[in-house]
């Protein structure tokens, strides 16, 4: 039996290398009557997942004219439940009655015509077809000087109608221990701005309201919920003849 001679380890892996080589560079040539394949330019579908949730189509844009109630703790509504503000019951009225609007509550509690001024750039911001102004209860209730609540309102309602809203004023009164004389120029005030800059106007928004039982909170200052439904009418009424159908 012929003699095997066996082969150095160092030797044989050297030989294997060389094969192995030889054919993983022949097994990379495509035959010479094949084409390579076309790069693939079809794109994956997108997904409607994202890290696990479903995504959405964005809703459409709401495109409706904007009615922008824009004042203190009477319109946003103080002491109500959320829904409960009379630009809430506006919202609903105009849709029972067919009008195709957006109602926007920018009421803020507190708020006196200062802080109405100093907020009137997110009022613009918005571009609103109509404005319901109210502001003046937080100025008197303080004492403040009436001369500059007038300069206050007078300011933004200059700067809404700048910018193309239709602005109708809403009042208000203040309860007779803070004299007659302060009083009657606060109830002046408001007519007279109206004549100024040709407003229609709501000279006491809690018309039909104060003082009625089970219509206003215990404070005798702010609406309840079944008063602000009252406040919303008349509002309504104020601003029907600037509405569209």
């Amino acid at each position: 039996m012929p003699k095997v001679t066996a082969m150095k380890l160092p030797g044989l892996l050297a030989i294997l290398s060389v094969v192995g080589l030889a054919l993983s560079l022949s097994g990379c040539r495509y035959p010479k009557d094949s084409a390579a394949p076309a790069p693939s330019t079809t794109q994956p579908a997108p997904s409607t997942f994202r890290a696990g949730v479903v995504t959405e189509a964005p809703d459409a844009p709401d495109t409706r004219p904007l009615i922008l109630c824009y004042g203190d703790s009477l319109t946003a509504g103080y002491g109500t439940e959320p829904g409960e503000s009379y630009p809430d019951d506006l919202q609903r009225l105009l849709d029972a009655q067919g009008y195709h609007y957006r109602v926007l509550n920018l009421g803020v509690s507190g708020n006196t015509t200062k802080d109405g001024l100093d907020r009137i750039a997110r009022v613009l911001a918005h571009h609103p077809a109509i404005v319901v102004l109210e502001f003046g209860g937080n100025d008197g209730l303080r004492g403040l000087p009436l001369d500059q609540t007038k300069a206050n309102l007078s300011s933004m309602i200059d700067q809404l109608q700048h910018n193309g809203a239709t602005v109708a004023l809403a009042g208000i009164t203040l309860p007779p221990d803070y004299g007659k004389d302060y009083i009657g120029k606060l109830n002046a005030m408001y007519p007279a701005l109206a004549k100024q800059y040709h407003l229609r106007l709501l000279p006491f928004l809690l018309q039909d309201v104060y003082g009625i039982p089970g219509d206003m909170q215990d404070d005798a200052t702010h609406a309840t919920a079944q008063g602000n439904k009252q406040v919303a009418i008349n509002v309504e009424r104020l601003i029907a003849p600037l509405l569209k159908k």
